[in-house]
């Protein structure tokens, strides 16, 4: 007699088993909300945005219409990887 009701239990215990844990943890979740309080959001900017301000800043002193050219900026950067073997032409 006991195998047959294992096995009832067996296959009764998930219908059982999930609505008894929604309730403990709906539960748990409204208790640990009633405890802390309402928590008071801090108004925190994201990265982008403290970037962004950064950058906004940097350029609020600088005439926006000088720039460097590009064969300035072309001068220091290194020889292709691909380049370095072949020989030089004179």
């Amino acid at each position: 007699m006991w195998p047959i009701y294992w096995a009832a239990i067996r296959n009764i215990a998930p219908r059982i088993t999930f609505p008894v844990a929604f309730v403990v943890g709906a539960v748990g979740y409204h208790l640990e909300w009633f405890i802390r309080g309402t928590p008071k959001p801090k108004e925190q900017k994201s990265i982008l945005e403290q970037r962004e301000e950064r950058k906004l800043q940097e350029q609020e002193g600088l005439d926006s219409t000088q720039v460097v050219s590009l064969n300035e900026k072309l001068e220091f950067t290194p020889r292709a990887a691909l380049n370095r073997n072949r020989p030089q032409e004179s």
